[in-house]
C-alpha cells in the first residue's frame, strides 16, 4: 500500500479550491458539485469505470504490452455517436479518492503498461492532479491525457509538468455540425485554443523504441457524409499544429448512434475515408490511419 500527503498549498497552486463552484470546462456550469451535478453528469468524487491494459490505441501508445488506460465516467460532451456512451452519460464504476487513483497507476505500471492513459478525466482534475503528482514523483512512465478536445486553456495549464503526451480529439471545424452532434456550438474555437496550449507544453514528438514519450497526437474521426468537415479539420491541423501527429480514424460504428440523421445510420465508406486520407498524404501530415475493420463494437471495452 502506498501513502502520500496532499497539501492544501499544493492544491491551491494547481488552481483547485474545494469551496469554489465548478467552471473547470468550457460549459461553465458554476455549480457546487458536492450538492449537484453539472453538464458532465457527475459529482465531485472521481468515478473510474475501468482500468485495463488497452491494446487498441495508436501503435506508439499501445505498444506490445498495452496502454494503462483508466476510463472515467461522465463527459462534458454528449456526442450522439459516442462509442463509450455507457460510461460517458452514466455514472458507472467505482468512486475513488486520489490515493486509490495513484495506486491504480502504480498497479498498471507493475502489470507492464507502457504509459498511464487518462481517458476523459478533465471533470475530475481535483482528484487526478494530486494522484499524478505522487505518480510522477516516483515513476518515469509517460502520462497520456486522452480527451475530447473541448477543454478550457486554464485547466490544461494546470496539467503542465504532469502530462507527457496529449491525445485530444479535434472533431469539428463546422460549428453547426458540432452543435447538432455534440451540443457544442463553439467547439472549433475552444478546441483550437486548448490544443494550442497542449502543443505549447509538449512541442516536440519524442518516440523511443517505437513508443511515444512526449508530444501531441490529434485524433479525428471521419464521419459518413460529413467529409468536408474532415477535410477542413486536417487542413487546419496542418496549418496550426505542424509539430503534432495526426491520427485519422475510420472506426465510426452506426450501432452506437440512436438519432434520426440518416447520414449517421451507416458505416463510413472506403471511398469517403480515402478522400480524406489523400489530402493528408498530399499535405505531408505525419501520423496514423486505421484499418477499416476497426469500425465495429468489438474494439470498444466492455464496461
Amino acid at each position: 500500500m502506498r501513502f502520500f500527503i496532499v497539501t492544501v498549498d499544493n492544491l491551491y497552486k494547481r488552481g483547485y479550491n474545494s469551496g469554489m463552484k465548478c467552471n473547470i470546462c468550457p460549459r461553465q456550469c458554476n455549480i457546487d458539485r458536492k450538492t449537484a451535478v453539472g453538464y458532465c453528469g457527475v459529482g465531485e468524487n472521481a468515478v473510474v469505470a475501468k482500468s485495463m491494459l488497452h491494446m487498441f490505441e495508436e501503435p506508439v501508445i499501445s505498444g506490445k504490452n498495452g496502454s494503462g488506460a483508466v476510463f472515467f465516467s461522465g463527459c462534458n460532451l454528449r456526442c450522439v455517436f459516442c462509442q463509450n456512451s455507457a460510461i460517458s452519460r452514466h455514472v458507472l464504476g467505482k468512486t475513488v479518492q486520489s490515493s486509490e487513483l495513484a495506486d491504480m497507476f502504480f498497479e498498471l505500471e507493475d502489470r507492464g503498461a507502457h504509459n498511464i492513459n487518462l481517458v476523459t478525466a478533465t471533470h475530475y482534475l481535483s482528484s487526478v492532479i494530486p494522484a499524478l503528482e505522487v505518480f510522477k514523483a516516483r515513476s518515469s512512465l509517460p502520462v497520456v491525457y486522452n480527451c475530447g478536445g473541448y477543454e478550457s486553456v486554464e485547466s490544461i495549464k494546470r496539467l503542465e509538468g504532469l502530462v507527457d503526451v496529449f491525445l485530444p480529439d479535434f472533431k469539428y471545424c463546422d460549428n453547426e455540425l458540432a452543435k447538432r452532434l455534440s451540443f457544442a456550438p463553439d467547439y472549433k474555437e475552444v478546441a483550437l485554443s486548448a490544443i494550442g496550449e497542449m502543443v505549447r507544453q509538449q512541442p516536440q514528438i519524442v518516440i523511443e523504441d517505437g513508443l511515444i514519450k512526449k508530444g501531441v497526437i490529434i485524433r479525428h474521426l471521419v464521419l459518413p457524409s460529413y467529409i468536408q468537415n474532415s477535410l477542413d479539420v486536417v487542413k487546419t491541423i496542418n496549418e496550426k499544429f505542424p509539430s503534432a501527429l495526426l491520427s485519422l480514424m475510420s472506426q465510426y460504428t452506426p450501432s452506437f448512434y440512436k438519432g434520426e440523421d440518416k447520414n449517421l445510420k451507416r458505416k463510413l465508406t472506403t471511398f469517403e475515408y480515402n478522400k480524406v486520407l489523400k489530402v493528408v498524404e498530399e499535405l505531408g501530415i505525419e501520423g496514423f490511419c486505421q484499418y477499416r475493420s476497426s469500425a465495429t463494437s468489438e474494439y470498444t471495452p466492455d464496461f
